[in-house]
């Protein structure tokens, strides 16, 4: 008798604590539904504004995925741009669904801006007027976060602070740097 009260015990002590997670994680749950509801609804609002001002125009959105629970779903990108019927991501160009990536890229980092960035090649599917958009960007943002950028695009490079190159002369490698600020000062 004495074990079985003790078995019985332990396992009214395991309901209860099962019961409790129980609550915990509904609850847990519930607070990660509401704050990743109120981060999709000001990351569709950003995404939009950094859509629209890069694209000059047009609508994006972001949606969750349909079938799936919120928390575990996918987001699907929507846009249309101007002068353009509404399409998903993977039917637009090649140019078109890179930009559309980098305004959402941007779009979070303005959301959360990071204390630093490192872009490689970000312009290079873009045409000279979308670099020149992008770089205009960059520059808007750099006001909050330090980014690096490896570009070969003379749209993208007239928008640096700092020039940071390699020189390769006579098989020894030397870093050159030009600060344009002061370049343009000087001028």
């Amino acid at each position: 008798r004495d074990r079985y009260e003790f078995i019985n015990m332990q396992y009214e002590d395991l309901v209860t604590a099962r019961d409790s997670l129980n609550e915990l994680l509904q609850e847990t749950e519930k607070i990660m539904n509401k704050d990743f509801g109120d981060f999709m609804q000001l990351a569709d609002q950003s995404f939009t504004e950094t859509f629209q001002n890069i694209f000059g125009g047009g609508e994006a959105c972001l949606k969750l995925e349909r079938g799936k629970e919120r928390l575990q779903s996918g987001i699907d990108i929507e846009v249309k741009l101007p002068g353009k019927k509404s399409q998903a991501l993977n039917l637009l160009s090649g140019g078109e669904r890179a930009l559309t990536c980098i305004a959402f890229i941007f779009a979070l980092l303005r959301l959360k801006p990071a204390p630093f960035c490192i872009l490689d090649e970000i312009d290079a599917a873009l045409d000279n007027v979308n670099a020149h958009n992008v770089a205009l960007l960059i520059s808007e943002m750099s006001k909050n976060s330090q980014f690096v950028v490896v570009s070969l695009r003379d749209t993208t490079v007239r928008k640096a602070d700092l020039l940071v190159g390699v020189s390769n002369q006579d098989g020894i490698s030397r870093i050159v740097s030009v600060d344009l600020e002061e370049v343009g000062a000087s001028a």
